[in-house]
C-alpha cells in the first residue's frame, strides 16, 4: 500500500506476515468446509469431486504453511517462538490506532 493510500484510509501497511497469516487462516477454513461438505453430500460423484478439491486445499495449506515457516513468520513446532511472535503482533496491532 503506498503512503498516500495509507494516510487516506488510516491503515498501516500490510506486512508479509499479516497477508500470509490471513491466507493461511482462509486456507484452513477452506479445508474444514470441504470436509464438512463431504460428510453431507448425497451422491458419490459429488463426494469424489469434493474429495479432489479437499486434497487441493490441503496441498495449498501445506505450501502456505511451508512458506511461512521458511520465512520465519510461523513456528508450529516451537511454541515459545510462536508466542513471542504473537505477542509482538499484538503489541503492533495495539499501536495502529495511535
Amino acid at each position: 500500500m503506498n503512503q498516500l493510500l495509507e494516510k487516506i484510509t488510516g491503515m498501516a501497511p500490510l506486512t508479509d506476515q499479516v497477508i500470509a497469516t490471513d491466507i493461511l487462516m482462509a486456507a484452513k477454513a477452506e479445508v474444514k468446509n470441504y470436509a464438512v461438505a463431504i460428510t453431507e453430500t448425497a451422491t458419490q460423484e459429488v463426494r469424489t469431486t469434493l474429495i479432489h478439491q479437499l486434497e487441493d486445499a490441503i496441498n495449498f495449506y501445506e505450501k502456505m504453511a511451508d512458506y511461512m515457516i521458511d520465512n520465519e513468520l510461523y513456528y508450529p513446532h516451537d511454541m515459545a517462538k510462536q508466542l513471542k511472535l504473537d505477542q509482538k503482533t499484538v503489541e503492533t496491532a495495539m499501536t495502529i490506532g495511535d
